[in-house]
């Protein structure tokens, strides 16, 4: 008989996002990525917000990044309005040089 292993249950009213950083945020941020924990119905604004305030050298990398969540470009609005759900990445770009 195969044997449960007990999971952690996720607390409904947090949700668990995996960021990645590249390039400058990368070397700001001092990791690759980090697994952050918000409260339910936080938004990618409300995670930047979090991140800058923690890191006054990534605060001012974020101020000129773009933001994908799950590959998919934020936007201004929903980076205000769409609530984040627990498993989904973002990426955290900076501006790129070159074409």
């Amino acid at each position: 008989m195969a044997e449960s292993v007990a999971q952690p249950l996720e607390d409904p009213g947090e949700v668990r996002v995996t960021v990645r950083f590249f390039a400058a945020a990368h070397a700001a941020a001092g990791t690759e990525s980090e697994i952050v924990t918000l409260r339910s119905g936080a938004t990618v604004a409300e995670l930047v917000d979090g991140l800058a305030g923690r890191n006054p050298r990534l605060s001012t990398v974020l101020s000129r990044c773009s933001y994908l969540c799950d590959g998919v470009a934020v936007r201004d609005d929903a980076a205000t309005v769409r609530p984040l759900r627990s498993g989904q990445t973002i990426d955290v770009l900076p501006p790129f040089a070159g074409g």
